[in-house]
């Protein structure tokens, strides 16, 4: 079947939206583009339903592609029939197209290979065919050769079962019934490898649980603890219908061959098809989980990269430690560092700390500190007390929030780093990336591979690529949902822009320096190496603040502007109406209008004219604004000996994963909504109900001080 019409059955979507969607992708055009800019075309999919299509096309194009190799390879055997043609053609997944192309694989030597070259192949045959009145040690005398290392009728009967157990292993239609059989009845197991070894994998010394219901992050725990050589992880059957079943498909009656044929059926599951069998759902199990897991990882992703910035504020960003102090760095409301230091106030005497924490106090007050961003690291507990105590006792007023630090050292070591900062150490940059990330997630964390900034379940033990493709899809349609200033951002930002890649990101940021600022988006084919496709591709995402034409600050594509131009004046308006935000209400006079009638008149279809409605409405602004502001702390601080049963706390969401929610309380240690704790109704995953940077009130229901765990329901 034509690959679009399987795509639009598979999505359950119009013939003519995959054809377009499609043919768009053919001709290069970028995802974030497509999904804002060719709505007409797509019916309006989103960036995420279009990712889905892309990967599935590019898997069914890569099956349709080996289908054809293997189609060529059976054929330069002499050996391809319509029927096997066929077969390979009809085969629904890579599996089964390999599955029918392995009795024609070239092997290694094996067992059977062997018994082949001896010539043992038409006893085999003829033991196969089960005929009653073959008498199989009789007809074996016939293959005795002591050349051929053939001894007995024993040796060549063995030899012809070798050949027979490997032909009902290459059975692909026998293969696919088993699979399926495993997939529906099979039983994951788990045993420890050494029950005397305490580990976090205590729960799976002795587990097991149907195929069909193995939950992911089970899956994920049992594959590390194997890899870890703590566990032994086996697939098992219920009983003997796999040994049944691969029988009675080639056993015919009850003879002596048949025997024989019996016994090299059951040979042939037990030592050819179930290890393979077994890999093979192993193998699915974990791609399954992997790919559940990296989907949880980028929406949690999805979610950080999109909290509100902190705006408009001199930021103190605080990379606590102990014997080396505190790092501490002054950003102002750009993100241009002030004032670096250190001070020590996580250890020494009192009177040392006190000194210190004036230290820091005068650091505040004559920088006019408006926000600090504490990194959640060693120290940070002691490092936000102190910060309270000061905040407490000043009389302006600043307020703090305790940040996620993770990969800030992974930045603060790379090339990138020692680029942006080459007069600052290692700490220093921390301190300032810690800073940045409360001003604006979004524009600091694309610096930090994304499996860094730790939002996500088991992804050190994800497929790199895949991750890497997935968590990379998510970062950029982050930043061009949200659009980048094009005169500020850095060309790391730049760089997941539609269309730019690092190289012309770089090239942007040199102009750029040597131009001075952007005063419109025509100026962006003036950078080397930036053509008319990628302009296409970008020039819409780009915001150019204070520019000559105010369209160049909104999401408006500039193919739309003669068109944006005429709405503009139908609706009675002025671009300086547009740039000085008096076009509030134009939604309201286009609707007297009538959108239908205008969209005809424009030549724009309906979507595309209600977005640049919506962008003329409220033009530069930033989708995020919308959002809950983040939760800023300025009183006292609790500890986890605080706790007690039946508190009720507001916090943040800080991670998501598939068995519950990790909340920020405002305690050193998160707390653990379960999923069953999340809500009244019943949720598949977490991810149903809550959201990465969510604030969330919850109820305090366990607290367990030594292992610092600490059990909250949201069912408050």
């Amino acid at each position: 079947m034509e690959i679009n019409k399987i795509l639009a059955q598979e999505f359950k979507l119009r013939q003519d939206q995959i054809d377009n969607t499609i043919a768009l992708f053919d001709d290069s055009k970028t995802i974030p583009f497509v999904a804002r800019y060719r709505k007409e075309a797509t019916g309006s999919l989103d960036d995420q339903i279009l990712r889905d299509i892309f990967d599935r096309m590019t898997y069914l194009r890569n099956l349709e592609k080996r289908k054809q190799e293997i189609i060529s390879l059976i054929d330069e055997q002499g050996k391809l029939t319509d029927e096997i043609s066929l077969s390979v053609l009809n085969a629904a997944t890579l599996v089964e197209a390999e599955d029918i192309y392995r009795p024609f694989k070239p092997k290694r030597k094996t067992r059977a290979s062997v018994a082949k070259e001896r010539g043992l192949a038409p006893l085999a045959d003829s033991i196969l065919e089960q005929n009653r009145a073959c008498d199989p040690e009789n007809e074996a005398q016939k293959y005795i050769n002591e050349e051929k290392e053939i001894k007995t009728a024993s040796d060549a009967i063995n030899g012809a079962m070798d050949i027979i157990a490997e032909a009902i292993s290459d059975d692909a239609d026998l293969r696919k019934q088993l699979r399926s059989y495993f997939m529906k009845y099979g039983v994951l197991t788990s045993k420890a490898a050494d029950e005397n070894t305490e580990s976090v994998y205590e729960n799976y010394y002795d587990f097991s649980q149907p195929v069909a219901k193995a939950a992911n992050h089970r899956i994920l725990a049992l594959d590390r603890g194997e890899n870890e050589g703590i566990l032994k992880v086996s697939i098992a059957s219920p009983d003997e219908t796999p040994v049944a079943m691969t029988v009675n498909r080639y056993c015919k009656n009850e003879g002596a061959c048949a025997q024989l044929v019996e016994l090299a059926a059951q040979d042939s599951y037990k030592r050819l098809i179930f290890p393979a069998i077994e890999r093979e759902i192993r193998s699915a199990l974990t791609l399954r989980a992997d790919e559940d897991a990296i989907k949880v990882f980028a929406e949690n992703l999805r979610q950080l990269l999109l909290q509100p910035p902190i705006k408009n504020t001199v930021t103190l960003g605080l990379d606590p430690g102990f014997r080396t102090g505190c790092k501490v760095a002054v950003v102002d409301h750009t993100g241009k560092v002030l004032y670096t230091d250190v001070v020590h106030i996580s250890m020494g005497s009192k009177d040392y700390i006190a000194r210190e924490s004036e230290k820091l106090k005068r650091i505040i007050q004559s920088h006019k500190v408006n926000t600090i961003a504490i990194g959640n690291g060693t120290a940070s507990r002691e490092s936000e007390a102190v910060v309270a105590d000061i905040i407490k006792n000043i009389p302006e007023k600043v307020s703090y929030m305790v940040v996620s630090e993770a990969g800030a050292s992974v930045y603060s070591a790379s090339k990138l780093a020692a680029e942006e900062f080459p007069e600052y150490d290692v700490s220093l940059r921390s301190a300032v990336s810690i800073a940045r990330r409360l001003q604006d997630p979004l524009a600091e964390l694309v610096k930090i591979d994304p499996k860094a900034i730790g939002v996500g379940q088991y992804q050190h033990d994800m497929p790199k690529a895949r991750m890497s493709e997935a968590l990379g899809g998510v970062v950029e349609a982050c930043v061009n949902s949200v659009g980048v200033d094009l005169n500020t951002s850095s060309h790391s930002l730049l760089s997941y822009v539609a269309g730019i890649n690092s190289a012309i990101a770089k090239n942007i940021v040199t102009y750029r320096e040597e131009n001075g600022a952007f005063t419109d988006r025509k100026q962006l084919l003036k950078v080397p190496k930036l053509g008319k496709k990628a302009f296409e591709q970008c020039a819409g995402f780009l915001r150019v603040r204070n520019a000559k034409n105010p369209l160049d600050n909104t999401a408006v594509h500039p193919e739309s502007y003669e068109s944006t131009m005429k709405l503009i004046d139908e609706c009675g308006f002025t671009l300086a109406d547009i740039s000085e935000g008096r076009a509030s209400d134009i939604k309201t006079r286009a609707s007297k209008i009538g959108i239908k009638s205008i969209s005809d008149s424009l030549g724009v279809g309906v979507p595309t004219l209600n977005d640049i409605i919506s962008e003329l409405q409220k033009p530069g602004r930033d989708l995020r604004d919308e959002l809950p502001a983040p939760i800023m702390r300025s009183g006292d601080i609790m500890e986890i000996k605080d706790l007690r049963e039946g508190m009720e706390l507001v916090g943040t969401v800080r991670n998501v994963i598939d068995f519950g929610a990790f909340v920020d309380i405002g305690v050193h240690e998160d707390g653990l909504v379960h999923i069953s704790q999340i809500c009244d109704r019943y949720i598949k995953h977490p991810l149903e109900a809550v959201k990465v940077g969510q604030v969330v009130k919850v109820r305090v229901i366990g607290v367990d001080v030594r292992k610092k765990r600490i059990s909250l329901t949201m069912k408050v």
